[in-house]
C-alpha cells in the first residue's frame, strides 16, 4: 500500500494507474469502465453483464476460440465481473508476457464482434443462469427486498437483469450500450507488478491513444425518495428452511458515516466472516437458537445502497422471536456505548479484512480501479487510518441515525415444503 503510483490521462481522456511492485515477476491488469446495472432504464435491464459476456466472443484479430488457449498457454489468468457501478476486466500473466493482455484489451475495447448467433446462444446462457438463481431462496429474498428498497433509482432490480428484458434485449442493444460505454474517456486502466513505468507508459500509449475518445455516456438521475416507513414482506417458495433479511438503508462509500458504519458492522457481524462467532449477532441469535446461521454486509457504491443481515431461522422459532432479538441487539447499540476495547478489537477486524483483500499484486491492481468507481484512490490508501478514527461515539451515533424501523425493508422467506424443480 505504501508504493508510489503513476497517475496519467492520456490524449483520448482515458486514465491510467500504474504501480511497481517488484515482489514476483507477475503484473496484473484491470480495465475499468464507468457502466454497471446502475446505468440500465427499465426494459434493458441486464445489457451491462451481458455486454461482458460478449467481450468474450472475440475480435477479427482475436477470435474467440483462440482467446482462452493465448491467455492460458502464457500462463496467464483472466476473467471480468459486472456491478451496480462498473465493468472490469483483468488478465494477471507473468511479466514478460503482458504485453497480450495490453493488445487484448486495447482492441476490444472498439473492435468486439457481436454475432446475432453468439447474441442468440449467449440470451440462453444468461436465461439458464437467471433460472437457476430463482432456485435459491436467498436470491429471490433479495430480490424482492431490492425492488421493495428501490422505486425509482435503478438499483431497484438484480445485476443479472429481470427475465423480461433478457428474453427481448436485441443485438441491436447491446452493440449500442458497447459503443456508448466502452471509450477510453469512460474508461480507467490500472496496472500493478513488476514492470519499468516509463517502459509501461510508452507501450499503453502506443496501443491506446490510437482508441478515439467518444461522447461521455448519459447517465441516470433518479435518487431515491426518502422511506415512510417500515416494509415488511413475504416470499413463498420452495424448500424446508425459513430465512429474514433485513436491510436498512446505507450511505454510499464516499459518505463519511461508512467508515464507521464498518466498524459497527465489524461489530455485529465479525467483518464479514472474520471471527464472526464472537460476533454480537452470533452470540444473540445463533448461541441462543434463535438461528441457525447469520451475517451481514455492506456494499460500497456510488450512490446510497443497502447493509443487509441475512437470518437463517431455527426451526423451533417464530421469526417474529428472531426479530425480536435482532431488534434486542441493535437496541443495545443505539442506548449503550460501546467500550473502546470493544472498538479497537472491531477495527482490529476490520483492518485484518481490509489487509488481506488487498495484499497480493492482482488485488492491488484491482483496488486502484474499484476505489475511483465511486471515489478515488485515496479512500484506497486512507481507508485503514479513518478506521482507526472511529470513536465509541461515532458508532453509537450511526446506529442511531441509520439502524431505525423506518429506515428497513424485513423481507421473510416462507418454506412451503416443496423441493424446487
Amino acid at each position: 500500500m505504501t508504493n508510489q503510483i503513476t497517475q496519467v490521462t492520456l490524449k483520448n481522456g482515458m486514465k491510467v494507474m500504474l504501480k511497481e511492485i517488484h515482489t514476483a515477476p507477475i503484473i496484473s491488469s484491470w480495465i475499468w469502465y464507468r457502466v454497471g446495472s446502475r446505468d440500465e432504464p427499465t426494459g434493458k435491464t441486464g445489457v451491462s453483464h451481458w455486454t461482458e459476456h460478449m467481450q468474450f466472443k472475440g475480435t477479427k484479430k482475436f477470435p474467440a476460440n483462440v482467446l482462452d488457449k493465448a491467455i492460458s498457454r502464457e500462463g496467464g489468468r483472466w476473467n471480468a465481473s459486472t456491478s451496480r457501478d462498473s465493468t472490469r476486466y483483468f488478465e494477471t500473466m507473468p511479466a514478460d508476457k503482458i504485453d497480450l493482455a495490453l493488445r487484448l484489451e486495447a482492441d476490444r475495447m472498439k473492435n468486439s464482434i457481436f454475432d446475432e448467433k453468439e447474441v442468440a446462444s449467449e440470451r440462453t446462457v444468461i436465461i439458464s443462469e437467471r433460472e437457476g438463481l430463482e432456485n435459491e431462496p436467498t436470491f429471490r429474498l433479495s430480490e424482492a427486498v431490492q425492488q421493495t428498497a428501490f422505486h425509482v433509482h435503478p438499483y431497484h432490480h438484480e445485476i443479472i437483469g429481470d427475465m423480461a428484458d433478457l428474453r427481448t434485449i436485441t443485438r441491436d442493444d447491446l452493440y449500442e450500450h458497447y459503443r456508448t460505454y466502452y471509450v477510453p474517456n469512460n474508461s480507467i486502466l490500472t496496472i500493478a507488478g513488476d514492470f519499468q513505468t516509463k517502459a509501461m507508459l510508452k507501450r499503453i500509449k502506443e496501443l491506446f491513444e490510437p482508441v478515439p475518445m467518444g461522447k461521455m455516456p448519459p447517465r441516470l438521475n433518479r435518487p431515491e425518495p426518502e422511506p415512510k416507513g417500515e416494509v415488511r414482506l413475504t416470499v413463498e417458495g420452495p424448500g424446508e428452511t425459513t430465512f429474514i433479511q433485513v436491510a436498512y438503508r446505507f450511505p454510499n462509500a464516499a459518505h463519511p458515516d461508512y467508515f464507521p458504519l464498518q466498524v459497527l458492522d465489524s461489530l455485529l457481524g465479525g467483518a464479514s466472516g472474520l471471527s464472526y462467532k464472537t460476533s454480537r449477532l452470533y452470540r444473540a441469535l445463533v448461541d441462543k437458537e434463535f438461528a441457525v446461521d447469520v451475517s451481514s454486509w455492506p456494499e460500497a457504491t456510488i450512490d446510497p445502497f443497502l447493509y443487509r443481515i441475512i437470518i437463517t431461522n431455527h426451526p423451533k422459532r417464530k421469526t417474529e422471536k428472531t426479530l425480536a432479538a435482532l431488534d434486542a441487539e441493535i437496541q443495545k447499540l443505539q442506548d449503550k456505548r460501546v467500550s473502546k476495547d470493544e472498538i479497537t478489537r472491531a477495527v482490529k477486524q476490520a483492518r485484518a479484512v481490509f489487509a488481506y483483500g488487498s495484499e497480493n499484486i492482482t488485488n492491488q491492481a484491482f483496488w486502484m480501479g474499484y476505489a475511483e468507481m465511486f471515489s478515488s484512490y485515496h479512500w484506497f490508501t486512507s481507508h485503514l487510518s479513518n478506521l482507526a478514527k472511529v470513536t465509541p461515539q461515532d458508532v453509537q451515533r450511526v446506529a442511531q441515525k441509520y439502524f431505525q424501523p423506518a429506515n428497513r425493508v424485513i423481507g421473510i422467506y416462507t418454506p412451503n415444503g416443496r423441493r424446487s424443480k
